[in-house]
């Protein structure tokens, strides 16, 4: 194969990579490379109402001082949020008006969320700073995930739900 015949293959292969990634980002697709929830394919699916507790969603979080320390350490990653953030995948757990209390686990409306411990050091032995507790603001959302390790509300509190992009569904996942 000559040299021009090999830079038009390799440009054809790049092209077409990027056309791919492109029609699945736009399509809603993202791959989820995060211990939070399985590893792989997922899709966001537009919300028509406000979110529920329950719902599993993708969310960009808000640029506060535990988020910026939380890509600091690589517990987010790069995306396309606000600040070159990736999208977070959690389930709603509490809503505006609703109290969440912190202690040795999380509890909403005084029920004891499963696999809420709250850990004072990260994999790591970084400290962690739990959330304070407190009543959910209005507009606002508080999220959990139930895998170990994650980095969700108990450390990062309430986040705003305008930064909701919608519904998360796994398409194509598996856990390590």
């Amino acid at each position: 194969m000559s040299r021009v015949a090999a830079i038009r293959s390799a440009g054809a292969a790049i092209a077409g990579i990027a056309a791919v990634a492109a029609a699945g980002w736009l399509g809603g697709y993202r791959i989820n490379t995060t211990p939070s929830y399985p590893l792989g394919l997922w899709r966001i699916e537009a919300l028509e109402r406000p979110a529920a507790i329950g719902d599993l969603v993708f969310i960009c979080p808000p640029l506060t001082p535990a988020i910026v320390m939380a890509f600091e350490r690589g517990y987010i990653r790069r995306g396309l949020c606000p600040g070159q953030l990736s999208p977070l995948i959690k389930t709603v757990v509490a809503a505006e008006g609703q109290s969440v209390d912190i202690g040795v686990h999380v509890s909403v409306e005084g029920r004891q969320l499963a696999h809420s411990e709250i850990h004072r050091v990260d994999a790591a032995g970084s400290a962690l700073v739990a959330w304070h507790g407190g009543t959910v603001p209005p507009g606002y959302l508080y999220l959990h995930s139930d895998f170990a390790g994650s980095y969700d509300s108990r450390y990062f509190g309430p986040i705003p739900s305008a930064g909701l992009l919608g519904r998360a569904f796994p398409v194509l996942t598996f856990e390590p």
